[in-house]
């Protein structure tokens, strides 16, 4: 059984970088085929896929938030991260992260149970 769980602060300031880590157990992040995506949901608002981080270690990001989002990885303890800069009030949602495949990039077959990030002076 896969799982994942995001890890990270809970509160940060605007103009800050926010850090957020998906530790995934039950199966390898470079396993073929596995895409590993970091996805939010702003409060009253739908998901918003941010980025991903496929198996081979290469990395998409939504063009919105390109300029922004930097996604990496640690094969020793099976993580990845999520780091967003110059954070804004608009950035407050719960972050979840997700595995899919590259055959359907956005059929998420198991996902974080998410963590809350506000953005708040």
């Amino acid at each position: 059984q896969v799982q994942l769980q995001e890890s990270g602060p809970g509160l940060v300031k605007p103009s800050q970088t926010l850090s957020l880590t998906c530790t995934v157990s039950g199966g390898s992040i470079t396993t073929y085929s596995y895409v590993w995506s970091w996805i939010r949901q702003p409060p009253g608002k739908g998901l918003e896929w941010m980025g991903a981080i496929v198996y081979r270690g290469n990395t998409y990001s939504s063009p919105s938030l390109k300029s922004r989002t930097s996604i990496s990885r640690d094969t020793s303890t099976n993580q990845f991260t999520l780091r967003l800069s110059s954070v804004t009030p608009e950035d407050t949602a719960v972050y979840y992260c997700a595995r899919s495949t590259l055959a359907e990039f956005n059929a998420y077959d198991y996902w974080g149970q998410g963590t809350q990030v506000t953005v708040s002076s």
